[in-house]
């Protein structure tokens, strides 16, 4: 180890003060240091003594899969907050709380020293769920929930050949892509039908599963662990289906259960976790308790950012500033092995009745749940820019309009430019950093103090340094522009594009061919159109062309359908279209005709236009304003797909005025 050297365990003395009664807060996990710096903030006097078990100095947890995967060392993932160095606040590592004196109001830890308190804060957080499987003590079986298991890890992942994953989840799959980085092959067993399966639906969890597979992971779904086989070492796991899988490491991650035993201990309330108010405080009321390990409303919450709330109401109250906290819209923005995942609110179509939006593109997958015009659930795999202003959105109980709804499902967008530029006007509450809990008003903050740069404000604040999902969102508070990636195949749907435009203008501006004058010339070229033979073969091919332009387009429109990419659809579509063009210039001599024929060339042109001019746009969005594309590209499509409805009727009339006269 290079940096993770063992902390005193005091770093430095606490100065008491007459009129400021001691705080202790228990756990220096992500809630125990934001409670830390909200005392600190609104009370700079104040006498606070923080305890931490583990050996380590104060880390982000959530950067433990990176550190695992090699992608981050040591350094990186420590925290080094202002507060820590702090006159008033007392710093205690490696220094568990053994127990809880109320009667006292005092808490004795591992070394029998005896701490008073006026207030106390437990934040103890969570431990990692161990199934009772038979063979669970063997060398090679391994827990990843800490600092100290992921150390076990990084020694282990050099040597291991063949891993099993136990439990599909955010914490699962990240230590499946980090043990299967050096060419370990890597089984993911999942006792549920789906990975992520609180966070995702059939749909969504199909589209991350494809992506796992195509790293070379293997995934189990509806199976479980039921004997860990081996003598002094793991030899294999026995599958509840009857399969045995040969392995050297299991890594157990199969969820987690509150860390109440203080409590408990203390005879303080406790269902799953400890039972708090909307204060915070437990039964005792100088005793609170925040984030995993504390239980409100008969919720409990294994991400972050509910703990984040709460450290904030705590602590408003332990300064005799009354705050109730009102529960959090549960979020979760997720980086699983490359692939954004997001889930909020309620997904389960088994308890509530409301009305589904999907929408789906490719790798693209973004499904609202809305009662009564609120958003009561989303679900998003891909990149989704208005991921943040929807949640601040259902936070505030905002309904969503009809043509917003509508727009979604036709684009997978509900403001265009509205929902991802001006980031800078957002309200200062909303959260930008969901893995790091960062509000726009810290961010700005933070640029305000001179963080010019994305490493500045990343450095400074920790956005962007877990799944990195907010980029664009930092950079557009910087004012810069987010770079997008070029759609696949653009040069060729650039250039086709291009080419069958220049083919529509033709049809306007060039003369028609003319008919022959005389009969002395090697090829009569008029009976294209004169000859009814020759007019049959074109307009019938003409039709066919136009039913396979059709059916391509339904790649988009029938979410079933999946077979192939999606943007290889797109380029037959545009070459299919403009070959049509060809083929109608053949059919007609480039002459536009009049009455019904003029309005079946118009509308057949037109379409074939917009349609070239939008997909020469998609395929050059990278390079343009990205501003000027969110204006053009849903106009143009929307455009292309009202000049397709007259078409079958035009063409209907047209062929029987043909057969009929």
């Amino acid at each position: 180890m290079n940096v993770a050297v063992k902390a005193d365990v005091f770093t430095n003395q606490v100065h008491y003060r007459t009129g400021h009664p001691l705080v202790v807060v228990i756990g220096t996990g992500p809630s125990g240091i934001r409670v830390l710096e909200e005392l600190h903030a609104l009370l700079p006097d104040q006498p606070i003594v923080i305890y931490g078990g583990e050996p380590w100095r104060p880390y982000n947890r959530v950067r433990l899969s990176s550190l695992l995967a090699g992608e981050v060392s040591h350094n990186d993932i420590l925290l080094t907050p202002d507060v820590i160095q702090a006159e008033h606040v007392t710093t205690r590592l490696n220094c568990k709380v053994v127990r809880i004196d109320r009667i006292n109001k005092t808490v004795i830890d591992q070394d029998g020293h005896i701490q008073p308190y006026s207030r106390l804060v437990i934040a103890t957080g969570s431990n990692p769920y161990i199934p009772e499987i038979p063979g669970n003590d063997l060398h090679g079986v391994y827990k990843f929930r800490d600092l100290n298991d992921t150390e076990k890890l990084v020694a282990r992942r050099t040597r291991s050949k063949k891993t099993v994953v136990l439990g599909g989840g955010l914490l699962g799959l990240e230590a499946a892509r980090a043990m299967q980085r050096l060419g370990t092959h890597v089984t993911v067993i999942e006792h549920s039908k789906r990975l992520l399966f609180r966070q995702l639906d059939d749909d969504g969890a199909a589209i991350l599963t494809t992506k796992v597979e195509e790293l070379g992971i293997e995934v189990a779904l509806n199976d479980s662990i039921m004997m860990i086989t081996g003598s002094l070492n793991i030899q294999s796991v026995v599958l509840r289906s009857g399969r045995e899988i040969e392995c050297d490491t299991l890594i157990i991650s199969a969820g987690i259960k509150p860390d109440i035993d203080l409590a408990m201990d203390a005879s303080l309330a406790y269902g799953r976790g400890i039972t708090v108010n909307a204060r915070m405080q437990t039964s005792d009321p100088d005793i609170y308790a925040i984030g995993e390990c504390c239980e409100y409303n008969n919720e409990l919450s294994g991400i972050v950012a509910p703990g984040y709330e709460q450290a904030a109401i705590a602590a408003r109250n332990i300064a005799d500033l009354p705050a109730h906290y009102q529960g959090t819209v549960l979020a979760s923005s997720l980086k699983i092995v490359g692939q954004t995942v997001f889930s909020m609110g309620d997904i389960d179509d088994s308890v509530h009745n409301y009305t589904r939006y999907v929408y789906r593109e490719g790798n693209i997958y973004r499904r609202l749940n809305v009662y009564r015009g609120q958003v009561v659930g989303v679900i998003a795999v891909g990149d989704w820019p208005e991921l943040i202003k929807l949640r601040e959105h259902a936070k505030k109980g905002k309904s969503l309009l009809p043509w917003q709804l509508w727009r979604f499902n036709q684009t997978g967008e509900l403001w265009g430019d509205d929902g991802v530029q001006n980031v800078n006007t957002w309200p200062a509450e909303a959260t930008i950093c969901s893995c790091n809990g960062i509000s726009r008003s810290q961010l700005t903050n933070a640029i305000n103090t001179g963080c010019n740069t994305l490493a500045l404000l990343a450095a400074k604040t920790g956005a962007s340094t877990v799944c990195g999902s907010c980029k664009p969102l930092l950079v557009n508070m910087l004012g810069g522009n987010t770079a997008l990636e070029p759609v696949r195949a653009y040069k060729p749907l650039f250039y086709s594009s291009m080419i069958f435009l220049v083919t529509c203008l033709l049809a306007y501006i060039a003369p028609p061919i003319p008919y022959t004058s005389t009969v002395q010339v090697p090829w009569r070229w008029d009976m294209l159109w004169t000859t009814s033979l020759y007019k049959q073969i074109s307009g019938f091919t003409l039709l066919g062309l136009s039913v396979l332009v059709l059916i391509l387009s339904l790649r988009k429109r029938i979410r079933w359908i999946k077979l192939g990419d999606f943007p290889l659809w797109r380029l037959a579509h545009v070459l299919l279209g403009g070959f049509a063009v060809f083929v109608l210039l053949v059919h007609t001599g480039f002459r536009l005709g009049s009455n019904l024929n003029f309005m079946l060339m118009m509308c057949f042109t037109g379409l074939i236009f917009v349609g070239a001019v939008t997909a020469g746009v998609i395929a050059m969005e990278h390079k343009l304003e990205a501003a000027a594309v969110k204006q053009i590209r849903p106009a143009g499509l929307w455009l292309h797909i009202l000049l397709f409805w007259p078409l079958p009727v035009l063409l209907g009339f047209h062929i029987f005025k043909t057969y009929y006269f």
